[in-house]
């Protein structure tokens, strides 16, 4: 269904893409990490490590968009109670 002619259904599906797409660089960083770490690297194992966690980061971004897409959003989920 399009609303203000976007298709929402398609950018959730589009959104999904590239949350699988950084999944897969996470995972290649992960084991680049991991190599530099025994390959006696230490500076350049953290900067790996950092940047898979800034992967990781930006995962939960995406997955809050597709929630805040379906209308799941935690800012909209206010309670409002009668006193």
């Amino acid at each position: 269904m399009c609303e203000n002619s976007v298709n929402v259904p398609q950018l959730k599906i589009s959104v999904g893409q590239v949350d699988d797409a950084v999944a897969l660089s996470q995972q290649w960083l992960e084991q680049l990490h991991h190599l530099a770490d025994h390959g006696k690297k230490p500076e350049a194992s953290a900067e790996l490590a950092q940047a898979t966690v800034l992967l990781g980061e930006a995962r939960g971004r995406l997955e809050a968009a597709i929630d805040a897409l379906e209308g799941r959003s935690s800012a909209s989920e206010v309670t409002v109670e009668l006193v």
